[in-house]
């Protein structure tokens, strides 16, 4: 079988699959026209986020069968598509939930202690103590919209800083894991909005969620609140939210992810309330390792040779 790699998926994996006699090709990533004409030599794909698997470059390949995302999220695949040509899709979420939960955790602690203010002030030789007073994660409420993985290990690490931690979620099997921890269920996002002082998300991006926080859902953050998104950028508003930002409607946000990526000419870069970073919140060396083992491992078992 022949498996093309791109979007530099750890080595680990095609080590594994060159173990199995697996014949690979690995290239950097390629723009859709380029890709168009290198899928339909493939009997598997695996990807990261850059590549793009849309209808157009699924029907044009003639030969595939599986696509591994090494990651979580599928969004840059067509999943209508490959169901319904029967190409089956594999991810490897466990890896990243404890990476991204550290990262929430991390941005959270420099927003609230304007440690990027601090250092950017440092960098420039300016003693800005004054201006850097925050505020301790410590009695403050943290609303997680999406329950899932990664929303369960932000929960546990913020109970551990005494934080009071609320949770929206649809699915009743997430939401009775919510009530277990003693968690505050909250029926809608509104009012898990009102009753936080941090409100972080932690949900897939399906067309139903396009701008989850929408406009009228912004307007119920005020210039205490904060809001960071670690998952897809098309889950918010992004114009409505930099206007908030511009006029100090809301205290901040921390932004790894974002409408177009990556991120140019936005008037994000021009605020000083938002941290902003380049999709990283998965990007540990543990967890690229451990994602691409376990893609590996599920292309030996769909072509039974595990």
């Amino acid at each position: 079988m022949k498996i093309f790699i791109t979007d530099g998926v750890h080595k680990i994996c095609a080590s594994i699959l060159e173990n199995a006699n697996f014949e690979l090709v690995q290239k950097p990533t390629l723009s859709k026209e380029e890709l168009i004409e290198e899928i339909k030599n493939y009997d598997g794909i695996i990807v990261r986020s850059a590549t793009k698997l849309d209808k157009e470059v699924l029907e044009s390949s003639k030969n595939l069968k599986i696509i591994g995302r090494a990651g979580a999220g599928l969004d840059n695949i067509d999943l209508n598509k490959a169901a319904e040509l029967g190409i089956k899709v594999v991810n490897s979420p466990e890896p990243l939930s404890i990476a991204v939960a550290e990262f929430t955790i991390g941005v959270m602690i420099s927003l609230m202690r304007h440690i990027s203010k601090g250092d950017n002030a440092c960098h420039s030789g300016d003693w800005n103590k004054q201006d850097c007073i925050g505020n301790t994660l410590y009695g403050k409420k943290l609303g997680i919209v999406g329950f899932g993985r990664i929303g369960k290990e932000v929960a546990s690490r913020a109970l551990s800083f005494k934080m009071t931690v609320g949770v929206f979620d649809i699915l009743e099997t997430e939401i009775k894991q919510a009530k277990s921890m003693g968690l505050k269920i909250f029926e809608s996002i509104e009012n898990l909005i009102k009753e936080s002082d941090i409100v972080s998300l932690h949900v897939p991006y399906t067309e139903k969620n396009y701008q989850l926080i929408d406009k009228s859902k912004l307007d119920f953050f005020d210039e205490n609140k904060i809001l960071i998104n670690t998952a897809r950028g098309k889950l918010i508003d992004e114009p409505a939210l930099i206007q908030k930002l511009k006029n100090r409607e809301i205290k901040g946000a921390a932004l790894d992810v974002f409408y177009e990526e990556p991120l140019m000419n936005s008037e994000l870069s021009e605020l000083n309330n938002v941290i902003l970073t380049p999709h990283i919140a998965s990007q540990a060396k543990e967890t690229q390792i451990e994602g691409a083992k376990i893609i590996a491992n599920k292309f030996m078992e769909f072509f039974n040779k595990k």
